[in-house]
């Protein structure tokens, strides 16, 4: 068999893996857990980012009240509960993670404006907040690594922690990034993250369920 037959059968399967990842996986990492009407749905915090380039909508159900999965979102961040996620993989790159196994009174308190950190040096800034009910954050990381909402971020970009009520004293927690890019090279950086983020979250939904139901 010759080189340029090889090399190009291997140039077909390369096409053809992306292409079953742009027709399958892609959308299974974007709504993962969430059903046809969650990932069709407005909710809380999508009229802070409107016409946004990419949306990823991924739930899971708790069985628990909201207002006993509440506590464990209100003291979400660094150098609080953390985000309930791997911490190892996160503290690889600095963040000086520790998510909490335990309601800590004295991070209950969050408040529009207030910083939400994923590292010690990188905040967001919490932008809604309907105790027991949603909790959504704002932002965008600029190339130098650092959070704002300023020009010097390539896209902007919005966070939303969802509890909707279900049958049976359950409760969907259902959480949302809405992306919107500045330019037009910024989806070859936001496309590797939101497959990272697929990882995280999906640990991180895990994380509070687990903890919400003990």
């Amino acid at each position: 068999m010759s080189i340029a037959r090889t090399g190009g059968r291997a140039l077909v399967a390369i096409a053809g893996a992306v292409a079953l990842y742009v027709a399958v996986g892609r959308r299974h990492q974007l709504t993962w857990g969430s059903t046809p009407a969650e990932v069709a749905a407005t909710l809380p915090g999508d009229e802070l980012l409107e016409s946004a380039d990419l949306v990823a909508t991924r739930s899971i159900t708790v069985r628990a009240a909201a207002s006993e999965v509440w506590p464990w979102l209100a003291q979400m961040g660094q150098g609080r509960g953390g985000l309930y996620s791997y911490d190892r993989v996160e503290n690889l790159v600095g963040c000086d993670i520790r998510s909490a196994d335990r309601v800590v009174p004295e991070w209950q308190s969050v408040a529009v404006g207030d910083p939400f950190r994923i590292h010690p040096e990188v905040a967001l800034r919490v932008a809604r907040v309907e105790p027991g009910e949603v909790l959504v954050v704002e932002g965008g990381v600029s190339p130098t690594g650092q959070a704002t909402t300023g020009p010097e971020a390539p896209y902007d970009f919005t966070w939303a922690f969802v509890l909707v009520p279900a049958r049976g004293d359950t409760t969907r927690l259902i959480i949302r990034e809405r992306y919107r890019y500045r330019a037009p090279w910024v989806w070859l950086m936001i496309e590797p993250v939101a497959a990272v983020s697929f990882v995280m979250t999906e640990r991180m939904l895990r994380g509070i369920r687990d903890r919400a139901e003990r």
